[in-house]
């Protein structure tokens, strides 16, 4: 085993560690030299730039077959639930459009929808707002179009972007380990038809994120297992454009008797993810789970984008007890980011820049 110091230097050559040398720097390393080191490999990427974009989340329902443990999003009962219809749909992007560049389409996977049903959703959108990228459907959302219309992964995906899809967002990755992935979510995509969809879409020129839920009952070696998982994939097919590590919040779901983690271990998650996902360009601190103070402190620790202006459009974690707003103003984002030292950029869906606004610097946290 190596040491530390060891770790460190190897890190500061830009050679990629181990799973094994991952799991010890975890594990053992202080905060302010994981900090440290994903700060310096960050500034080598990305310079002192911080992204955001203009986007506009819709969840056309909160219906879904599966029930996993963590989840505070499903309806409970028929009162408690929702489904937008396609008009409904176009009308939340027509009050926004002028505020947008991305729609963001993921919601439960309703009982009773089949592939042609998202396929109408995609296709409407793009026929009326051919400027906006579709960013739509997770992989278990995928999956299931899949098995209602007895296509394959790939021609589902196909048709989906024949439709007019442009990139997938990287929910339902939840944690890769099988045992654990068993315990919260037992019912949904496993892990190698997660991996499947991805390398799939990625093949067919539909970009991806890719996450993690992190702070339950998952072991630092089931992380570090996941992130490898990843960082093997992205070496193969080259297709994601983000890592967003999601923190579990615990209200109102099955897992409620699990305490939240530290702001500590929020940081230890985007420094290791930084450092361990060498072929990953961007690092996303998801604000509206997050929360605002710790999003920007993340930008001393390896994170580049902050995600979007969201328009208070979500409920996952609103529903899963996070108080903010769900919705930032451009100024407001790019005031957080100058406040940290940063220079904001607005990007496009794929992490191409469209602008950069400069602020004044404001007395915000540092570390």
């Amino acid at each position: 085993m190596h040491t530390l110091k060891e770790i460190e230097n190897k890190i500061l050559q830009a050679k990629r560690i181990t799973t094994e040398e991952a799991l010890f720097l975890y594990q053992k390393a202080p905060l302010s030299l994981l900090g440290s080191l994903a700060h310096q490999i960050n500034v080598q990427k990305n310079k002192e730039l911080v992204f955001y974009n203009k986007n506009l989340h819709i969840e056309p329902t909160n219906l879904c077959v599966f029930r996993c443990k963590f989840c505070s999003y499903y309806a409970k009962t028929k009162d408690d639930s929702w489904e937008y219809s396609t008009e409904n749909i176009l009308k939340q992007i027509e009050n926004k459009i002028n505020d947008i560049t991305e729609v963001h389409v993921v919601g439960g996977v309703h009982p009773q929808w089949g592939l042609s049903r998202y396929v109408e959703i995609i296709s409407e959108i793009r026929n009326k707002y051919p400027i906006l990228h579709i960013k739509a459907f997770s992989a278990v959302e995928i999956a299931f179009m899949a098995k209602r219309a007895k296509l394959s992964f790939l021609d589902t995906l196909t048709s989906l972007k024949k439709a007019g899809l442009d990139s997938i967002p990287g929910g339902g990755a939840e944690i890769f380990h099988n045992e654990v992935r068993k315990e919260i979510c037992p019912e949904k995509v496993n892990t190698k038809e997660w991996l499947e969809i991805h390398k799939l879409a990625h093949s067919i020129g539909i970009a991806s994120n890719a996450t993690i839920l992190y702070g339950h009952i998952e072991k630092a070696e089931h992380i570090i297992d996941h992130l490898n998982k990843l960082r093997e994939l992205q070496d193969e097919s080259k297709g994601f454009n983000c890592f967003i590590p999601l923190k579990f919040k615990s209200a109102n779901n099955e897992m409620s008797y699990l305490e939240e983690v530290s702001v500590v271990e929020d940081l230890r998650m985007m420094a290791i993810s930084r450092i361990f996902l060498d072929n990953f360009k961007n690092i996303k601190a998801y604000w509206p789970m997050l929360g605002r103070e710790t999003a920007a402190i993340s930008l001393h620790f390896g994170v580049n984008d902050l995600d979007g202006t969201v328009n208070d459009s979500t409920k996952i974690y609103s529903r899963a007890g996070q108080k903010e707003k769900q919705e930032m103003t451009v100024e407001e984002i790019t005031k957080m980011i100058s406040g940290e030292g940063k220079e904001a950029c607005e990007r496009d869906s794929l992490y191409n820049a469209i602008g950069k606004q400069h602020l004044p610097s404001t007395n915000g946290a540092s570390i």
